[in-house]
């Protein structure tokens, strides 16, 4: 299958497939103070479009994703992770998959149609099908217990992205929300 027709099958998803720089990103994450931390960034995401993908009667087509995240100015990246997209027409379902080598996995989804150009997808500690998985280390200290990603497309050039990971975070009683935010543009060869 040809790279077109695989983004064809990608539902909301077959816009995203391709390379994409933004240098707008704003990362709000904890501090070692018990405050937070602001920190401008550039980002680097690249999208490959494969499938099918089948599970029984499922049928999901996917997007192979990595994407790295620098503070601006800075050439070592702060943000890495690898991980998946996928689309199943049939349960009108997107989902992202991925790990980040802080020892934390999410499997995240929601609903949406096929011509969608806005998303969300949630996952929450404790769920047996949208859920997050942390070390032990994270799970007592910073235990992420919701995440949540609102994609926005905006044209075939220019995509963003709003994430809340909602962090327990050890001798804080309010949840605390880790957020990222970025407008990326397609990256032309």
């Amino acid at each position: 299958m040809t790279d077109d027709e695989l983004i064809k099958n990608l539902g909301p998803l077959g816009p995203l497939a391709g390379t994409w720089e933004g240098d707008q990103g704003l990362d709000t994450a904890p501090s070692k103070n018990q405050g937070q931390k602001k920190t401008p960034f550039r980002e680097h995401i690249v999208f490959e479009p494969f499938g099918p993908v089948v599970n029984g009667t499922q049928t999901l087509y996917a997007l192979r994703y990595r994407t790295t995240a620098w503070p601006i100015g800075d050439t070592n990246p702060f943000h890495e992770e690898v991980g998946y997209w996928l689309w199943d027409a049939e349960a009108k379902q997107v989902l992202r998959c991925f790990i980040v080598p802080r020892g934390i996995a999410v499997n995240a989804g929601g609903s949406t149609e096929s011509n969608a150009k806005s998303f969300t997808m949630t996952a929450e500690a404790g769920s047996d099908t949208y859920g997050v998985l942390s070390n032990r280390y994270l799970d007592t200290h910073a235990k992420t217990v919701r995440y949540e990603l609102s994609i926005t497309i905006h044209s075939n050039s220019s995509f963003s992205y709003s994430e809340d990971t909602q962090l327990q975070i050890q001798g804080q009683s309010e949840m605390f929300h880790h957020t990222d935010t970025n407008t990326l543009m397609r990256r032309t060869e």
